[in-house]
């Protein structure tokens, strides 16, 4: 398991499970960002829901695949509810998805760049357009839609590098998926450091306008898993009823009998 790292003292890093979250707001990473922007420096933000922290259990190597985030989020109130059944806190969850809104509504504001890639051919541009007409101002250095199977060869993924350093982006969501999208942002950092970069799963569609998320009362409530179920039962409901709930479940219950064993193995008084 790789060992916490501090990104600052009022930002410490929660373990839940075999993986560490940076115990941070959405505007904590926003202004993460911004002020690393400002300084010259990137990074990667890796948002994690319940189904990435299921696998993540079971294959070390994804595990550190998550831990090579710069900020590693909460992207399931599951996961921010174990925290807090373990004695830990997580202020909040942070969605991949609004980030791809509070991001391009900063690049907007400092004058920085965004790249979109992933996503069926046309929905990038219809994405791009989308946060043009929300954020005035906003630039948008280019976008890709690669061809499915593209990083399965050298040959794919040089490519999509080479479009995105051409592009000279200061932002790059990536929607691919996990963990292709986290694999593929590992080695656009190594070619273009000073970009900052977002693992944003389904981000890019919703931003397009295809797919829509939860009202915020359900999103609240921990509960926006059975709106993306009711939309999509053939390909959610084993993911999320077979595998996912269960896990949720019996991580809840584990980290809750592991702060209770520790309370009761420290001394009185």
């Amino acid at each position: 398991m790789t060992s916490p790292k501090m990104t600052s003292p009022a930002q410490p890093r929660v373990q839940v499970g075999n993986l560490w979250f940076d115990a941070v707001t959405e505007r904590e990473v926003i202004d993460t960002v911004s002020e690393a922007w400002a300084a010259g420096r990137g990074g990667s933000i890796i948002p994690v829901n319940v189904d990435v922290a299921r696998m993540a259990s079971r294959h070390p190597g994804l595990a550190e695949l998550v831990a090579t985030g710069s900020l590693v989020v909460a992207d399931g109130m599951p996961l921010v509810w174990a925290a807090r059944a373990g004695g830990q806190t997580l202020p909040e969850r942070v969605t991949g998805s609004a980030l791809v809104f509070s991001l391009s509504e900063a690049a907007a504001a400092d004058g920085r760049s965004v790249f979109l890639l992933g996503g069926a051919d046309g929905v990038p541009d219809k994405a791009a357009e989308a946060l043009r007409m929300r954020f005035p101002g906003l630039r948008v250095a280019g976008t890709d839609s690669p061809p499915l199977g593209f990083d399965s060869t050298p040959e794919g993924v040089q490519r999509a590098l080479a479009i995105v350093v051409a592009a000279a982006p200061d932002l790059v969501l990536v929607g691919l998926g996990f963990p292709r999208q986290e694999k593929l942002i590992e080695e656009l950092r190594r070619v273009w450091p000073g970009a900052w970069y977002l693992a944003c799963g389904g981000g890019i569609p919703m931003a397009a306008g295809i797919s829509r998320r939860a009202a915020p009362l359900v999103q609240r409530l921990g509960l926006e898993w059975v709106h993306r179920l009711a939309l999509e039962p053939r390909r959610l409901a084993r993911r999320y009823l077979r595998d996912d709930l269960p896990f949720a479940i019996e991580l809840l219950g584990r980290t809750a009998m592991r702060r209770f064993t520790r309370q009761r193995s420290e001394p009185a008084g």
